[in-house]
């Protein structure tokens, strides 16, 4: 059976949780009820367990050839093979920009429902407000409000559903994504060095790079245990960079060595994570982590989070460099374009919108 398209569900037959909220339920919509199987375990982590992700210093990496440059460039190295996930500070971006496009973004969401629903998702697409990678009836749901919006490259966008209350809501989130692109090119740089490539190779083959923006707000939920805030997946994206609010309850978890990590934010430093997307073009060396959001009984989550990927144009498979006797092509050659219609047409289900992509090789006995 095909697909639903993505908005043939409308906002008004989801409960909107910021709605739910306020109504102070005693009790959680079985909709967001978890199967017992995929319920966070929300204790606190054993203190041996190193669960900080690794920092980077973008500062020295933009130094030339010196021991502290050649030090981040394989601390960076070991944090995308090993993690996948990385935060940056002294990533450049000025601190006031981060704050206004926070304060916009909770402006936003603090509208009445009446005004954020002049913004919808339209069908076949996730830009909009509501939730999306909803599919059928009874599908669980997240418990979490979304605002997301096409940025680069300008046809991707729908200036409709960009909102005009607040009212630098545009200005502030045309500011911030060219500096968060700007980022993206400088990180892909960096990688390409990691790799030992030119360190231009990722930027001259993604062409006009499709990036995306996605605000999503975590009210409190009377009962953390029972939801999730944002399903288990990967991102099909380049590269993800992700703006936590200050202040906010640590909601982001990252899947490594079978457990669940919380990801404790560091102020003014952004996180970054792998997407499928250099996952397949680095040949499996670099692997798209899962990770998913949790919800906090009192305090509430604001994220804001970019997705940086290629020109819908452009094909990807594995860099020949980077594959050897050793390490066999393990991803065939798709279209990005193709990709990133089969990755929103299908629900956020761990690494599974990758699978189409792996040559299954057979195990040596």
């Amino acid at each position: 059976m095909a697909p639903v398209p993505i908005s043939s569900i409308k906002v008004g037959q989801i409960d909107d949780v910021q709605e739910l909220r306020k109504s102070r339920p005693k009790t959680i919509p079985e909709r967001y009820v978890r199967d017992i199987a995929e319920r966070p375990t929300l204790e606190k982590l054993p203190p041996t367990l190193p669960m900080q992700i690794p920092v980077i210093d973008l500062s020295k990496l933009d130094e030339t050839n010196t021991d502290q440059s050649q030090k981040e460039l394989s601390k960076l190295a070991a944090s995308c093979q090993d993690w996948g996930f990385f935060q940056v500070i002294n990533h450049g971006i000025d601190t006031e920009l981060l704050k206004t496009i926070e304060k916009v973004a909770m402006e936003f969401f603090m509208l009445a429902l009446e005004e954020k629903q002049k913004y919808p998702m339209l069908p076949g697409t996730v830009q909009g407000y509501g939730q999306a990678f909803v599919f059928s009836e009874d599908q669980k749901l997240d418990w979490c409000n979304m605002l997301a919006l096409g940025v680069e490259p300008f046809f991707i966008r729908n200036p409709k559903l960009w909102p005009t209350n607040p009212a630098k809501f545009s200005e502030t989130l045309e500011t911030y994504s060219t500096n968060i692109r700007k980022l993206c090119k400088n990180l892909l740089r960096f990688i390409a060095m990691t790799l030992g490539l030119s360190q231009d190779t990722f930027n001259e083959m993604f062409g006009v790079a499709v990036q995306a923006v996605r605000m999503n707000y975590y009210p409190p939920c009377p009962r953390p245990d029972l939801v999730l805030g944002l399903s288990p997946h990967s991102d099909g994206s380049a590269l993800t960079v992700l703006q936590q609010s200050t202040g906010s309850s640590v909601g982001l978890q990252i899947l490594k060595d079978n457990k669940w990590i919380p990801v404790q934010p560091i102020q003014n430093a952004l996180i970054i994570n792998i997407g499928d997307t250099i996952e397949v073009l680095t040949n499996g060396k670099y692997k798209s982590v899962e990770h998913r959001a949790v919800t906090h009984k009192k305090k509430d989550r604001l994220s804001i989070v970019t997705f940086y990927a290629p020109s819908y144009e452009i094909d990807i498979c594995p860099l020949p460099e980077l594959i050897d006797v050793n390490q066999p092509c393990m991803y065939r050659r798709y279209n990005h374009g193709e990709y990133s219609k089969h990755y929103i047409s299908n629900k956020l289900e761990g690494k599974k919108t990758l699978e189409f992509a792996k040559i299954q090789t057979k195990l040596s006995s």
